[in-house]
């Protein structure tokens, strides 16, 4: 892949600015050569069609849509597919990832909280889905991963996400997180 081509990318998912610095150190290549490889790119999208321009703000560099898209933008923002998911959705949706067929009681018994405003968005947005029936009386619904959860992490399957024990902190740390908040005995 040619350098400009890496440098694009690594714009494309910074949540900040990126200084020539912090490029250069990636790729192990000369500030100067940043600096000309960014220069390039700047002017490449401004003189073309592109729906981006390249910025350098706040002590670095920053892809932003064209101004000339913001009226489209405005428009798209405003669709349902654009919204973020919240914390709680995206927590929620972590549960029934790694603990699937999940029911909606177990997963709010895991995150000590209501969690169905949470999985009806989740459900719209088709990233869980219902999988079955737990036994028992009650029957409650389980619910699962869908293929395009699957699609959105890039992922194979459900047996290809991270383990969940390198997210997890030691159990000394988590004692010591969470004294604070216990009431005295």
């Amino acid at each position: 892949m040619e350098t400009p081509a890496i440098i694009e990318a690594m714009l494309f998912v910074a949540e900040e600015p990126l200084t020539v610095g912090e490029i250069a150190e990636v790729l192990e290549i000369p500030r100067t050569r940043v600096e000309d490889e960014l220069a390039g790119l700047a002017a490449r999208y401004q003189t073309g069609s592109a729906g981006i321009v390249l910025r350098q703000v706040a002590g670095g560099w920053r892809l932003y849509s064209h101004p000339d898209a913001h009226p489209y933008l405005e428009r798209f923002a405003a669709t349902e597919k654009a919204t973020r998911l919240s914390n709680a959705a995206l927590e929620t949706l972590a549960v029934v990832a790694y603990r699937q067929p999940v029911s909606r009681g177990q997963i709010a018994e895991i995150r000590g909280v209501d969690s169905e405003q949470a999985l009806r968005t989740l459900e719209k947005r088709g990233l869980v889905t219902e999988v079955g029936k737990a036994g028992g009386s009650g029957a409650a619904l389980l619910y699962g991963t869908t293929d395009l959860f699957l699609e959105k992490l890039g992922v194979g399957g459900v047996e290809d996400l991270p383990p969940i024990a390198d997210h997890v902190p030691p159990a000394d740390v988590v004692e010591t997180l969470e004294r604070p908040f216990r009431p005295e005995a």
